[in-house]
């Protein structure tokens, strides 16, 4: 899959914020959209990976992608999927 094509509706920055602050932006991002929308993640925690994956079996939302690259992890996730 290549991730610069996934289209998404919002984008969080969280690069450089340690656990839980990237989970916590993303939280606020995700309610702000509709149900379906997509939300782009970057984020430098390592953490952030399980935290990602553990939120999104959770919550019900669905993790469309990952990436790791040059220590920055990028996630999809769809609302409510």
């Amino acid at each position: 899959m290549n991730e610069n094509k996934i289209e998404h509706d919002a984008e969080v920055d969280a690069q450089g914020l340690a656990c839980p602050m990237p989970l916590l932006k993303a939280k606020l991002a995700l309610n702000a959209l509709p149900v379906g929308g997509v939300l782009k993640v970057l984020a430098t925690d390592a953490g952030s990976q399980r935290d990602f994956h553990s939120f999104a079996k959770l919550a019900g939302h669905c993790l469309l992608h990952e990436t790791l690259e040059q220590a920055v992890f990028t996630y999809w996730l769809r609302k409510d999927c």
